[in-house]
């Protein structure tokens, strides 16, 4: 099988855009807050079960590339059909809440509204991973870390507010 030109650009477009929105993201709240994201959280008082500071770069990177992948096998069924452009708003939608919550968290110290953010972008992701499963299966496994990863997150989201009230 040859891969064109175009669908290996395709490819590399719907992996960077997630790594670029999660960067960006990380930029703009870093400037909001005025201090790095690992400094801000190594200063909270977290619970047992939070990982260290390093663990977040590295889970982000190769969620956001899975993220993209899984984007770009959906756009591959062509985005004239009804139901690629309304999975893909699904997508672009809990893209969009992903970019935000960070800056909630870290940049305005609004963890309970991240908390409420973390969770409508967590139902919005599951929501995405049921259209994307009557579109291409193989989409779908490859959100399932994303998902998990949410679902740990906001319950870290949750025992750091509470704790840090």
């Amino acid at each position: 099988m040859i891969i064109s030109v175009k669908e290996v650009i395709n490819f590399l477009i719907s992996v960077l855009i997630p790594l670029i929105v999660g960067f960006a993201s990380s930029v703009i709240t870093q400037l909001i807050a005025g201090i790095d994201t690992s400094t801000y959280y190594s200063q909270l008082i977290k619970p047992g079960f939070a990982p260290p500071s390093i663990v977040f770069p590295i889970v982000w990177t190769i969620l956001y590339i899975l993220m993209g992948i899984s984007a770009y096998k959906i756009l591959k069924k062509g985005y004239e059909l009804p139901k690629v452009k309304d999975a893909m708003f699904y997508y672009w939608l809990q893209l969009g809440l992903n970019f935000l919550w960070s800056i909630l968290f870290f940049g305005f110290d609004l963890r309970f509204t991240s908390l409420i953010t973390l969770g409508i972008l967590t139902i919005i992701v599951i929501i995405m991973t049921i259209k994307f499963f009557k579109i291409d299966k193989k989409a779908v496994y490859l959100n399932i870390p994303y998902i998990l990863w949410l679902l740990y997150a906001f319950v870290l989201n949750y025992f750091i507010w509470v704790i840090n009230k």
